[in-house]
């Protein structure tokens, strides 16, 4: 066995190389390269974010003006999609050298965290493909000492849908905030409803505030969690994919801190590898 100097101490070659393993994984799992994501379903994206849409916005309220042209080029820069505007149909296509640098920024911003002892609040509105991903960061943090806040467990939050108004409830498994129809059976039931709201962040830090409580230094997740919280001033980081506009907007403007590009909708334990490469480079491998 051969040993090299990294961040975390002494690691083997296995694990210095484990970035070529990360990349080939991206790929083979279509986390990044083409993936499922269409063009058409991107370029919808854009157009109603360019006319601010909330259904696009998802709790962010951009400063800039940003036209459908802006959003490709940042989209291209951000994520690696085309920059041609009449690429209008196909698979959309996620540079995996993007996924991997955000996935460095998102370990580092981690890690920092692991090491402050930072409150920290983790939700996604991707329950059925992200739960296992975030719940493992969640154990990782609670060990290293952080505090893993579960605010407003229980409270109703009414979500306008494409089926009209519903009333869910926000829970909280293994550490992540997601939101259950009310019809679901309740606390226990797996895994939890789709949603791109910002409604639950809003209520869970409202609830939060309400109660004198700690506040998260750190918000963790994707959709609504991220812009929600960045929007109302909070550090955020998160994944998203690209037909997902509002997360890299609001980094480019300063209001999330780190977006990882992938698909967030492949099988949950595609995104296994990914979790432990964040925990190595975390230094929180347990």
């Amino acid at each position: 066995m051969f040993w090299a100097l990294g961040g975390c101490g002494w690691a083997s070659i296995a694990d210095v190389l484990s970035t070529g393993a990360l990349r080939a994984h991206l790929l083979a799992a279509r986390l990044a390269g083409p993936v499922a994501t269409s063009r058409e379903e991107s370029l919808r994206s854009y157009r109603l974010f360019a006319a601010r849409d909330p259904r696009v916005l998802i709790g962010l309220d951009p400063e800039w003006t940003w036209g459908q042209g802006d959003l490709i080029e940042l989209m291209a820069d951000k994520c690696g999609v085309s920059a041609d505007p009449r690429y209008i149909s196909g698979h959309d296509v996620i540079d995996p050298e993007r996924t991997l640098e955000g996935l460095e920024a998102f370990a580092e911003r981690i890690g920092r965290a692991a090491r402050e002892g930072a409150a920290v609040l983790l939700g996604t509105g991707h329950p059925h493909r992200l739960l296992g991903f975030y719940a493992e960061l969640a154990d990782a943090l609670s060990a290293a000492g952080c505090t893993v806040l579960s605010p407003a467990q229980g409270r109703c939050v009414d979500i306008t849908t494409r089926f009209g108004l519903r009333t869910y409830n926000l829970d909280y498994v293994r550490g992540v905030a997601l939101v259950r129809n009310e019809e679901s059976g309740g606390a226990g039931a797996e895994p939890g409803a789709h949603t791109h709201s910002p409604l639950p962040v809003r209520t869970a830090l409202a609830v939060a505030a309400e109660s004198g409580g700690p506040l998260p230094e750190l918000v963790i997740g994707d959709h609504g969690w991220v812009c929600g919280a960045g929007q109302l001033g909070f550090e955020a980081i998160g994944l998203a994919d690209t037909d997902d506009p509002a997360l890299f907007v609001g980094e480019a403007e300063g209001r999330v801190s780190v977006v990882v590009p992938l698909d967030d909708a492949v099988r949950s334990d595609y995104y296994r590898p990914l979790t432990r490469y964040v925990l190595n480079r975390a230094c929180l491998s347990q």
